[in-house]
């Protein structure tokens, strides 16, 4: 079950917005949310306290982005098990709630493995509970530590290939602190370019249909004092015919074996007009948004959402003519069919370098992410 109740826009810091966190007022845990459906109108908090609520969320992106989603997975086991319910149940639902997005995956298979460890050790159903906590805590740290690495890592690639500063960056979709436990994957790489006086301007994809760019970066960007345009995603195209493109930043949410990278639908024409104008095109994401599992672009699962989001233009926040708050208005005949794929992939051959908190590939190859991932592992160890 979820409630809502609002949040004062003056709790909310510039950066290291509070998207997650568990909380145990007396009525027992919950889980609770930045609702980003809500945003930019609104900060309000969306609670959850069963697997179902959580969900729902993640299906409705209440709660998006890859690596948020693996910390939302992790945490949404945890509750399922503290609050006594099947937990088993309850990890099933949460790792088929989004296909596409690998992390979630990860994080719900952790807390479960932690959950299965001890109950098989001890029997004890609390301990068992404690321990999932334990693990999707310990997850939720090790992001934040993660995004914190990448953006070092991703400043001096950008430095490298982008000698003299003054670099004007282009994104699309959502990639700050909105979708991870610390300040975010390619966003967090423009922020740190900015802090040192190195981002001259960011571009930002507003991202249809459902506007994460628009919505969600802009908002980032506009409270971190970041100099940034928002545009349409058709118009990247005569950006980059203008010069005005130094280089593109994405984020993934999930990375094949042989380099292929899923992310937000409109992310692979960003590619091909970067090969083509001669502009780096750099994907960041953590080190678990790479699945050795899926061997290529073709094996991934693309997830195909609803057609409304296309032939309609919601509201979510503020009400508008013809429609109440949450409902849209029709732009296109009724009974118009939509193709709304969530994704698109994009093939390793037009990705520059993957930069992980591990550091970067380049060229990005299969055998380069399997070392990759290797030494993340044995560094883990």
């Amino acid at each position: 079950m979820a409630d809502q109740y609002a949040r004062s826009g003056d709790d909310i810091r510039p950066t290291g917005i509070p998207t997650i966190r568990w909380d145990e007022p007396p009525e027992g845990p919950v889980l609770v949310l930045l609702d980003q459906t809500r945003l930019p109108a609104e900060e309000v908090e969306l609670v959850c306290t069963d697997a179902p609520a959580l969900v729902e969320a993640i299906r409705s992106l209440a709660v998006r982005g890859a690596p948020l989603l693996g910390i939302a997975g992790a945490y949404g086991v945890a509750l399922a098990a503290v609050r006594g319910f099947d937990v088993e149940e309850a990890a099933d639902a949460l790792e088929g709630a989004r296909p596409t997005a690998v992390n979630l995956a990860v994080g719900v298979r952790r807390a479960r493995a932690a959950h299965r460890a001890e109950l098989g050790r001890s029997g004890d159903r609390k301990q068992a509970a404690e321990a999932a906590l334990a693990a999707a805590r310990a997850l939720h740290r090790e992001d934040a530590e993660a995004s914190s690495r990448m953006a070092a890592h991703g400043l001096v690639l950008l430095d490298e290939l982008l000698p003299g500063g003054g670099h004007r960056v282009l994104t699309h979709c959502n990639t700050g602190s909105l979708v991870s436990g610390g300040e975010g994957t390619a966003f967090a790489v423009a922020l740190a370019a900015h802090r040192v006086g190195r981002l001259r301007r960011l571009w930002v994809d507003e991202t249809r249909p459902l506007l994460q760019g628009a919505r969600l970066t802009a908002y980032e960007a506009a409270r971190s004092g970041m100099a940034y345009t928002l545009l349409t995603d058709n118009a990247a195209g005569s950006l980059f015919a203008a010069g005005e493109v130094d280089a593109v930043l994405v984020g993934a949410d999930r990375i094949a074996a042989d380099g292929s990278v899923a992310n937000k639908i409109g992310t692979y024409p960003l590619a091909v007009l970067a090969r083509y104008h001669h502009v780096p095109f750099i994907v960041v994401a953590p080190v678990t948004t790479i699945d050795l599992g899926t061997p290529d672009g073709a094996s991934i699962e693309v997830e195909q959402r609803a057609s409304h989001e296309v032939t309609e233009i919601t509201a979510p926040q503020v009400p508008m003519a013809g429609a109440e708050a949450g409902g849209g208005i029709a732009v296109a005949p009724l009974g118009t069919q939509a193709y709304n794929p969530a994704f698109d992939v994009t093939p390793p051959e037009l990705v520059t370098a993957i930069v992980t908190e591990e550091g970067a590939v380049s060229p990005v190859t299969a055998d380069a992410l399997a070392e990759l991932c290797d030494r993340s592992r044995q560094v883990t160890i």
